[in-house]
Formats: structure tokens, sequence, C-alpha cells
């Protein structure tokens, strides 16, 4: 059955549910755990690393008992992401203004093996970077739900894959909650053609709610950190001159916090809990607190004049609740003691994610953190606020000792800093009050 939705055409020859088929083969049983064995038989781990860049760029692999070829299947989806506009498994280099001749996790395995090159084979280090080349191809896959099939049943099909990348038999490396997540995560970097981004919204929206509802909170709260980073770092506290350089951002805020709001809405009247209205608040307060008024003004910026559906939708839920959405706002008053998203600055997702790997291999030591955990204020189990505020503070450390130049100075790509999150906070519950008086 072919994806009539969004009005595509079902792709023809290889595609998402051959490459599924494949990996479903590889993330179930022991083929990873017999390819990282294998791989720690070399002399030393640089040997070992070496052999594992050949395996990712090859997309290919072999242990005594299977043979896994990825390369036809990943050749073409990701030629097809290509023509789109996404560079799903590669990063934009600034300073050659080109994209990276190199994968991501070719990048990260590089990186680790510069650092750590003379030591003995060290099996964690091999399994997690071969679990986050299977993340990464499972990420372009995010892209490819609509090609052929339900993109519903397909999307769910690839969380079931997310699944078995992070149980048992891998790593023991989390990455992030869910495959919607995976979506942001490869589509965060610079692209040259920004029209992907309109396409893959439009396609977004011929999801189920329940998909809808897990891209725009995890957009929502991601892309505040995001644009409160540009706030800050690249345009100098210049809200015009942020609307300005992202055009193809603004929609997808916009469009991540009606979708929150039209959730929060729903929450009111019936009957659900705490955690899960929490995170929905969060998320609407992280989406607004860049700009609150390009979203709550009665005039939009020239960044918006296409959302004006999505931006009635928020303009409606927000003078329906608004005294009820502040209060709850000031639920997420950042403090000195807890870990707070709100302090949490970066340019770009996936290199909060990167960063999270690169520390990981350089200790041998996974943390227990997914890349969604530092978007919520809120804990879980063995995530706990020391925790987050501790890895927090070490993507810090590691983005300022290879800082990127933006206007021209030195800065670090990702930032932890509570006082001036502490301000955004209060710069953004001042404004929503202001619109709330004069509503």
């Amino acid at each position: 059955m072919s994806s009539q939705r969004d009005g595509l055409n079902a792709t023809s020859g290889t595609g998402f549910d051959d490459a599924c088929a494949l990996l479903e083969g590889a993330l179930r049983g022991r083929f990873r755990q017999e390819v990282t064995a294998d791989l720690a038989t070399s002399s030393n781990l640089r040997t070992a690393l070496s052999r594992l860049r050949d395996g990712m760029r090859a997309n290919s692999w072999k242990t005594g008992s299977q043979t896994l070829d990825l390369a036809e299947v990943v050749r073409i989806l990701d030629d097809r992401t290509r023509s789109e506009g996404f560079h799903a498994l590669h990063d934009w280099d600034g300073t050659a203004d080109q994209v990276n001749r190199e994968s991501i996790p070719i990048n990260v395995l590089d990186y680790a093996s510069n650092h750590r090159s003379t030591e003995h084979p060290d099996q964690m280090v091999i399994a997690i970077l071969l679990d986050y080349y299977f993340a990464y191809l499972l990420g372009l896959l995010s892209l490819r739900v609509w090609d052929t099939g339900d993109p519903d049943d397909n999307l769910d099909r690839l969380n079931r894959l997310l699944t078995d990348l992070q149980g048992p038999c891998g790593s023991g490396q989390p990455f992030v909650d869910n495959a919607e997540t995976l979506l942001l995560i490869v589509t965060s970097h610079y692209e040259s053609n920004e029209e992907g981004y309109v396409t893959l919204l439009r396609r977004v929206r011929t999801l189920n709610q329940c998909h809808q509802l897990k891209i725009a909170i995890v957009h929502a709260a991601s892309m505040g950190c995001h644009l409160r980073f540009g706030f800050e770092a690249t345009y100098g506290r210049d809200t015009l001159l942020m609307r300005d350089d992202n055009v193809a951002d603004y929609p997808w805020v916009c469009y991540a916090v009606a979708t929150v709001m039209e959730e929060y809405s729903r929450l009111r009247t019936g009957d659900t809990g705490s955690h899960e209205r929490q995170a929905v608040v969060e998320a609407i307060l992280h989406g607004l607190s860049p700009d609150p008024p390009a979203f709550i003004d009665h005039r939009p910026p020239s960044s918006l004049t296409s959302t004006n559906a999505d931006r009635a939708k928020i303009r409606e839920v927000f003078r329906t609740y608004q005294q009820d959405l502040i209060d709850e706002f000031e639920d997420c008053r950042p403090s000195e003691h807890a870990f707070s998203p709100f302090s949490l600055f970066y340019n770009f997702a996936q290199n909060v994610l990167k960063g999270t790997i690169v520390d990981t291999l350089l200790w041998g030591q996974p943390w227990p953190v997914r890349f969604n955990d530092l978007l919520t204020r809120q804990s879980v189990g063995n995530v706990n606020t020391e925790v987050k505020t501790k890895l927090a503070t070490t993507l810090m450390t590691h983005a300022r000792a290879n800082p990127d130049t933006i206007r021209g100075r030195l800065m670090p790509a990702i930032v932890y800093d509570p006082q001036t999150g502490r301000q955004a906070f209060a710069a953004a519950l001042r404004q929503l009050r202001t619109k709330s008086s004069g509503a």
C-alpha cells in the first residue's frame, strides 16, 4: 500500500521495509556481541577501531556465523534523503563550508581513536560505537517512514527497533526515548537547502495524534534550548535577527507549541496523571521561551506568516487558560540546587548526543542519561538531578575545549549556565504575563 496522506508516491526498489528486515536481524540476538568480540581480538584499540571504521564505511559486517550487507539499502535511502535536502548521516563543516566526507559516527570513532589509540581493545568502547552507528541508521529510517505503507505503522516498527538497539543485546548506552526523537537528531544541523524542513513538517502533520505529540514535545523543548543559545550567542540578544535567520525553525516551533497546547487543553478535561501534564506544560514553556511575542502577539513576524492556523491555536489556548498556564509555568522556575533544561543552551541537538557519546568513549563508562532526560527537570529512576547536572557540566567542559567561532569569537556550542537560565526564564515569564494582562 502506498502512502497517500501527503500526496507522495510510494518509492520503488530497495526501501524502508528491506532496511527494517535487515536491522531486525542485526539488533536482535547476538550479532552485535559477535562483531564486538571479534574486533576486540585486535592487537590494540587503534586497530580494532580501524576495522570498525571499515565496517561503518562499507556498511557491511561479518561474524563467524553471519553476514550483514547494508551497503545498497543505506546508499539508496541516503541518496533519497539527500535529494530532499537532508544529510542525515553527515554533519556540516562550517570551516570548509561543505558537508563532511565521513559520517557522524565515523567522526566520533576517529576522535576516540586519536585519544585512546595505544590501549588494549575495550569492548565497551567498540560496542558503544557500533550502537551509535546503528542509532544513526535508525535516524535515517525515521525520515523514510512515508516512503511506502502506513507511516504510523512504520514509525511503530522503528520504535521497536530502537528498543532492540537499547536492549540487553547492546552496549548498555542509552541514546533517546523514541524514534520520534531520532527524527530531530538527524535533522539537527545546518542544511544549505532548507526546503526539506518544509516538506518534513507537511509529512509529520499526516501522522496520528500519538506520534505527532511525541515529535512536538521533543521539538518544542529542544528548539527552546537551540533558540535560547542563538539569542545569547549567535544573534547577540537581537530577537529580530534571530527571527530572520531561522525562517525554517520558527514554523516548526509554532507547530510543536500548537500541538502541545492542544494536548494541554485535552488534559484539562480528562483524568490524567500529573507527570503527563507536567511534561506538556514544560514543553509549552520551552517552545515559547525564546520569543513569546512571535507566537502570542496578534501580528506574526515574517518567519511565521505561513502558520496562521497554528498561531491561532496557540493564542486560543493561551487566552482560555492564561492564568493557570502562568501559574504552572512558575513550577518550572530554575533553582540553584536542581537541574533545569532552562540552563542548557546548545547550537544543535545532535551535538548534545554526540558529546555524551564522546565522554562515554573517553572514560569507558556509559551515562544512564538519554538525550530526552536533559530536556526536562523531572527525574526518572537513577537519572536524577545530580547526574543530569554533572553530564550537562561535562558537555560544557568538552565544548569549551573545542569551541566554535561565532560572531568572530570562540564560544562553546553547549553551555550549562544556571544564572543565564534563571534570567531567560524570568524574561519569558515577564513577557507572557504582559501578554496575559493585555489580552
